[in-house]
């Protein structure tokens, strides 16, 4: 792994868990620069998610956008997932961290350099569908055909129309800017579809330990009684110790929101291992916005 600009897996992790918001005028540098680097292996490549509805609707970077996302669609554009591997190497070759883990719906990616992550996804197409964390289903027809937006003193390409794929993945109301909030608004576009019922009593034995989790309050007491969803995978309720087992497929990232009494808490993007032991403790000044907040017991 070659690393660059000081960026390395500790610097990249601690990107996730500040959630700094980038300096746009280094992030429009370092965009251009990913933009030149594609092109040199030719990789089509498209803004998606925050970095296209900041050039959608604000004309420029959300202020507190944290990273860069940008996609590619496995089986179009003529792209293929054996171009993924060569393009990381071009990346390194110019002082970037890359590395990727592929899961069963995409190929994500993390680049960085000059303190700016780059979250490239490379969508396989299921169906009629590629499927956007944590579990927003997009439809291909946005994807297929793309249109050029001027955009951090260049040119890129949008899924197209632009806001069909936006309201997709944000909702009907993603013309309002919102900092924090916006978690609930995308999650409340997903179906859970519980994991453990999916699977015969014999996949299920034959599987890793489950993840432990465990709720505690605002004393750091344990709660009974918690109710905790899995973004897609369902609906769990801690034991008089407040532990509930997680049996879920493994993915690194997860979304969940965790409810007690009156307090309710969305964690958006939060990274849980089958065979680890995680806490939760609440932070009586946020309810929503934290990510990474889970720490392993």
């Amino acid at each position: 792994m070659t690393q660059g600009n000081g960026a390395d897996e500790a610097s990249v992790e601690r990107s996730y868990e500040s959630m700094t918001a980038m300096d746009p005028d280094t992030a429009g540098t370092i965009l251009r620069e990913v933009k030149q680097i594609f092109e040199q292996v030719n990789t089509p490549f498209f803004l998606r998610q925050g970095t296209c509805l900041g050039a959608v609707r604000e004309k420029d970077f959300i202020r507190w956008d944290d990273d860069i996302d940008l996609g590619s669609i496995i089986g179009l554009h003529g792209f293929t997932e054996d171009m993924i591997e060569p393009a990381l190497a071009a990346f390194r070759n110019r002082g970037f961290y890359a590395e990727a883990e592929p899961n069963q719906e995409y190929v994500s990616a993390t680049l960085m350099k000059s303190f700016i992550r780059i979250d490239w996804s490379c969508y396989r197409i299921l169906g009629d569908k590629i499927i956007h964390f944590p579990g927003v289903p997009i439809p291909v027809r946005v994807v297929t055909q793309m249109e050029k937006i001027d955009f951090a003193g260049d040119t890129f390409r949008v899924p197209s129309p632009p806001e069909d794929y936006l309201a997709a993945k944000y909702g009907p109301d993603w013309m309002t800017p919102k900092s924090t909030g916006y978690e609930k608004d995308i999650l409340a576009l997903i179906s859970d579809h519980p994991y453990a019922q999916d699977q015969s009593t014999a996949e299920q034995s034959s599987e890793p330990s489950p993840i432990r989790l465990r709720i505690l309050d605002r004393h750091d007491e344990p709660v009974r009684g918690a109710q905790i969803r899995v973004v897609r995978y369902g609906n769990f309720v801690t034991d008089e110790q407040g532990y509930v087992e997680l049996r879920l497929p493994d993915y690194p990232w997860y979304a969940l929101i965790i409810t007690h009494g009156d307090h309710e808490e969305v964690l958006y993007q939060e990274r849980l291992h089958r065979g680890s032991a995680y806490v939760y403790r609440p932070d009586p000044s946020k309810t929503t916005g934290r990510f990474m907040a889970l720490t392993q017991e």
